[in-house]
């Protein structure tokens, strides 16, 4: 995914960037104690606010050995992580970013208001970010699906399952949901589909501009007759606090059927909420007998 590709790059380039400039200044501090090389010499009576100041902060031996420890070697290790494609080293890139916030908001304690800190303040923020999407970028990457773990799936209309689950899916956290509720009812299940473009860092935007308008999303027919199912499930992600574009294009379509059906409708968002304006939309085209909502959160589905 082209999304992780950049969103890597630019962790990997905080990563570096904060930590060998860490791994520098702690070393400087440990040569040179009082500070005459990276000219602090007169901001160290400043840290005599601190616990303990009378011992560690008599030169700045300690301040360089948290400093290459706190944000030179752990952000190090991050980037080494990083390049070896693991999950812990975008999770820990993402909380250095955090560290590194806290590191200088001791400093706006300690210090006067000074161009330096402000910077490095800024720079954690930008990488705490830059983690979280890159995180969330390889997760999604990362996430697996198959079919055979749900044994219970009716193939087709032929094995007389009157329960059918109807789902949309740009990623497969929401079909995997899908084929949970379908395996566990033995339902017949069917994906919608549209023309428009969906995949991708592009289709993510192209979606949450049907999204943001409340637009909806025209899909492809179904070929299959709803009137011979007792009970139909709904799974739709939520996009812009509403379901997807595509389920409310279905469901403003078969509004008269699904009117005259029992309907359950499971929501998949991201945020830990469901909103209201989601389950009030859809219930104003549905007889929805019963809700579920779901969180999908870094990758995993609870």
């Amino acid at each position: 995914m082209k999304r992780l590709k950049i969103f890597k790059n630019i962790l990997l380039f905080w990563c570096f960037f904060i930590g060998l400039g860490a791994l520098w200044g702690g070393i400087a501090m440990l040569i040179k104690p009082d500070g005459s090389i990276l000219h602090m010499q007169d901001l160290l009576p400043y840290f005599q606010v601190l616990p303990f100041a009378d011992v560690v902060f008599q030169d700045y031996v300690f301040p360089g050995i948290m400093l290459i420890l706190v944000n030179g070697v752990s952000n190090i290790t991050a980037a080494i992580l990083i390049l070896r494609n693991k999950k812990i080293g975008f999770i820990l890139g993402t909380v250095f970013g955090f560290t590194l916030m806290l590191w200088i908001i001791i400093q706006f304690i300690i210090f006067p208001s000074n161009f330096l800190s402000n910077t490095y303040f800024v720079f954690g923020v930008l990488q705490l970010i830059t983690g979280y999407a890159a995180l969330v970028s390889f997760n999604q990457v990362n996430f697996k699906f198959d079919e055979k773990d749900f044994p219970n799936v009716v193939a087709d209309s032929k094995a007389g399952s009157k329960t059918l689950v109807i789902y949309f899916s740009r990623l497969n956290y929401t079909k995997t949901i899908a084929y949970k509720k379908a395996d566990e009812n033995a339902a017949q299940i069917v994906g919608l589909k549209t023309k428009e473009r969906t995949e991708g860092t592009l289709g993510f935007w192209w979606c949450g501009r049907f999204g943001m308008h409340k637009w909806g999303m025209e899909t492809l027919p179904l070929g299959i007759d709803l009137v011979g199912f007792d009970k139909i499930i709904l799974v739709t992600p939520i996009w812009v606090f509403k379901m997807c574009s595509p389920m409310r294009d279905f469901v403003i379509k078969n509004k008269d059927i699904l009117k005259q059906k029992n309907v359950e409708v499971v929501f998949n968002h991201f945020n830990p909420w469901l909103p209201k304006g989601a389950v009030k939309e859809i219930e104003s085209y549905a007889n929805v007998v019963k809700t579920y909502s779901y969180t999908t959160m870094l990758g995993h589905t609870f």
